[in-house]
């Protein structure tokens, strides 16, 4: 059964704390730490928005979104009645002067109390709220201030923000949050590859042929088309999920799992990694999706879901073949994609191993080469794919067979979502699955370049079917040099 930790009393303040992240990851979060005993009983939970709520009114909002999350859960009535008990509603606009007191009288003395104040707002109002906090006098030093992705839309804009946000919070108190980092099959992959001695030494262009890193979902726009629009799969997913799974994978083996040698070790993978200017049209594939069907439902495609833009040039797909300037890596290629209403919802690393040098089994037999396989969902899990040979007599037939870990029937016990663990590390003030700020500027001046050339370029995204696994391109892109996609995705 999986330890509980308590942590000390706090303030949970959620900026946002009626829009749709509040609603459908934060708030459920921890609700569930609440019901499994880790939130003391001092803990409150204040939501902001411009809505006028009475305490009842928004307890009763509360529930009905939580009841929805946790459809066929059994939830005894005390943990309801003593959730509901924590929630505060002040109504505030964050983009205003005015009622900041309202929220300051409401908080009340912090006496070193931890405050968290997450930011579950659009990012142009990140600086905004950090200064009318310290304006407040609610930016002390037990104070910890929470971001959501994105940091800004470029390089510039990225040192905007935190140069804003900075400015009132010292980097020690600011958490760049990146869920995929606290997925448990994420930290599995840190655990594989430091406590166990059969990885690492062959973690390296000499055993590794290449990695795959997949992150595909059914959903489209989802009432978020003001913002995709403007962003696109390269600044929404590729510029910190991707490349923050990249780090953990290539990265060196960091002294310690204190927070920022961590970091310093993904922070050097960054910065190794390969232009794609030079050879943009071999390594890169963006992509847009069309009308198709997901799950025998028809469904509009992106242009429509615009309103008929069919001018757009925003991709919903991108496959690219990066590469790191290192010892370790240099000639392993990383192929990483994403898209929009994909065949299927999942994400994985595959770590795809060199064949062996000479097979000793002849032609009879072909063999497979082994592949690690990290599923961070939907299913989240690890599998090594090995060559055995198949019982029974009539001569030496091989298979490749999986061994496979599924963290749901291996830990029989249900265990904390991404967003769960994250909101907790806040608390305890643990800063090791967040993004420092050199990290996400490292990782703009990697892609600004090639997000330039696109925008200057009259060029428009492959065209790809709702319902599939991307443009044809995409499957060029890896087949070009021997290799295929993951085919159990697929």
């Amino acid at each position: 059964m999986a330890q509980i930790i308590p942590v000390a009393p706090f303030d949970y303040v959620v900026f946002g704390g009626t829009g749709d992240l509040a609603t459908r990851k934060l708030l459920p979060a921890l609700f569930h730490r609440d019901i499994d005993g880790q939130i003391p009983e001092e803990a409150t939970i204040f939501a902001i928005s411009r809505r006028s709520y009475t305490a009842a009114e928004y307890a009763d909002f509360v529930q009905s979104h939580l009841r929805r999350q946790t459809q066929g859960a059994e939830i005894r009535p005390q943990d309801w009645a003593r959730f509901l008990r924590r929630l505060r509603h002040v109504t505030l606009d964050a983009g205003s002067d005015q009622g900041w007191e309202n929220l300051a009288r409401a908080l009340g003395p912090g006496n070193g109390r931890v405050r968290v104040f997450y930011l579950a707002t659009s990012p142009q109002y990140y600086g905004t709220i950090a200064r009318r906090l310290a304006a407040a006098g609610l930016a002390g030093d037990a104070a910890r201030l929470v971001v959501e992705k994105p940091i800004g839309s470029d390089l510039s804009s990225a040192r905007r923000i935190n140069d804003e946000i900075g400015g009132v919070f010292d980097e020690g108190r600011i958490y760049r949050i990146d869920h995929y980092l606290g997925k448990e099959a994420v930290q599995n992959l840190l655990a594989l590859r430091f406590a166990n001695s059969l990885f690492e030494p062959l973690w390296n262009s000499m055993w590794i042929d290449h990695v795959q890193i997949s992150v595909s979902e059914t959903v489209g726009l989802e009432g978020r088309a003001g913002y995709y629009d403007g962003a696109g799969a390269v600044r929404d997913m590729v510029q910190n999920h991707l490349l923050q799974l990249v780090c953990l994978v290539a990265m060196e083996p960091p002294q310690t799992l204190a927070a920022d040698a961590v970091r310093d070790e993904k922070l050097k993978v960054l910065r190794s990694l390969g232009s794609l200017t030079q050879s943009r049209e071999s390594c890169v594939v963006r992509g847009q999706y069309v009308a198709g069907a997901i799950d025998g439902s028809a469904v509009p495609g992106y242009a429509d879901e615009l309103g008929g833009n069919a001018r757009s040039r925003t991709e919903t797909y991108v496959a690219m073949k990066l590469s790191l300037a290192n010892w370790r890596w240099a000639g392993v290629p990383f192929y990483v994609r994403t898209g929009k209403r994909m065949a299927r919802k999942a994400s994985e690393i595959v770590v795809q191993f060199k064949p062996v040098p000479h097979s000793i089994f002849g032609d009879s037999a072909p063999l497979v080469a082994n592949r690690l396989i990290v599923r961070l969902q939907p299913d989240e899990g690890i599998t090594l794919r090995l060559m055995t040979k198949e019982p029974g007599p009539g001569g030496l037939r091989l298979r490749s067979v999986p061994l496979d870990l599924s963290f749901a029937e291996t830990f029989s016990t249900r265990f904390p979502e991404a967003y769960e663990r994250l909101l907790m590390d806040v608390v305890r003030g643990n800063t090791t699955l967040f993004m420092r700020r050199d990290e996400v500027e490292a990782a703009w001046s990697w892609i600004d370049p090639s997000i330039l050339e696109w925008e200057r370029s009259s060029e428009h995204p492959k065209s790809y079917v709702a319902g599939s696994w991307g443009p044809s391109a995409a499957t060029a892109l890896i087949e070009r040099d021997g290799r295929t996609w993951h085919e159990e995705l697929s």
